[in-house]
């Protein structure tokens, strides 16, 4: 449980308010920091959300370690046909496919390339959810539902199952959804655009997804009974 010191006393909360700060740290200091135009030739802000920056690779290793821990989970659980475990699978093998997408499966690493996947992305990357269909349409429409449901429906619904994220994350994700519906209807409309900041909420995503993942990980390696994965 949260708290926030206050003044007039403290406020307790049932959710982790570390977006909250992050948020905070990013918009009230880095945004503001000087002298990065002089030294790196771009702000600071700017180099944390640039394609192939820091919040990228964070993502990456997030993704990454996420399904390494989650193919843990699933192999060290007692009934692996159940539902909860093989959507531990599910989620495992999508956070890996989402971490080889983050470097578009290495492109930046080897210089490997598909020139029939480059050629019809908006990037020019071998990636699959720059291509214009996924992009355009599929994509924003799949990330409101996704942070919804692990943000919010998934908990309330089936507080049982340990692969949906508990409560307390939930503003890693319902936060991601704000941002998102704020940006396509800014798109959408005849109104101002608001700057493409999506590296800065696509990182709470992923530290969501992590720290989701570290929290059962650990639970599992220091409890002798894994029932609670049936």
């Amino acid at each position: 449980m949260s708290e926030i010191r206050t003044p007039w006393g403290s406020i307790s909360t049932k959710v982790s308010l570390l977006p909250i700060y992050y948020l905070i740290f990013i918009y009230g200091f880095v945004y503001i920091l000087p002298f990065g135009k002089n030294l790196i030739g771009i702000t600071w802000f700017d180099l944390l959300k640039k394609e192939d920056g820091p919040l990228e690779w964070l993502q990456f290793g997030q993704f990454f370690i996420s399904s390494l821990m989650g193919f843990y989970i699933f192999y060290k659980s007692k009934r692996k046909r159940s539902i909860n475990s093989l959507v531990w699978l599910i989620f495992s093998i999508f956070c890996f496919l989402i971490s080889a997408e983050e470097i578009s499966w290495g492109e930046r690493i080897t210089g490997f390339t598909l020139n029939s996947v480059t050629e019809l992305s908006i990037q020019g990357e071998t990636n699959f959810h720059n291509l214009p269909f996924f992009h355009n349409i599929l994509l924003d429409p799949i990330l409101h539902i996704l942070c919804i449901f692990l943000g919010w429906l998934g908990w309330r619904k089936w507080p049982h199952l340990s692969f949906l994220p508990s409560r307390k994350y939930s503003l890693f994700f319902l936060l991601v959804s704000l941002f998102f519906a704020y940006y396509d209807l800014s798109w959408a409309s005849t109104v101002q655009h608001i700057r493409n900041d999506q590296e800065i909420f696509e990182f709470l995503l992923s530290t969501g997804i992590f720290l989701h993942f570290c929290e059962n990980f650990k639970f599992l390696k220091n409890s002798k009974n894994n029932s609670y994965l049936l």
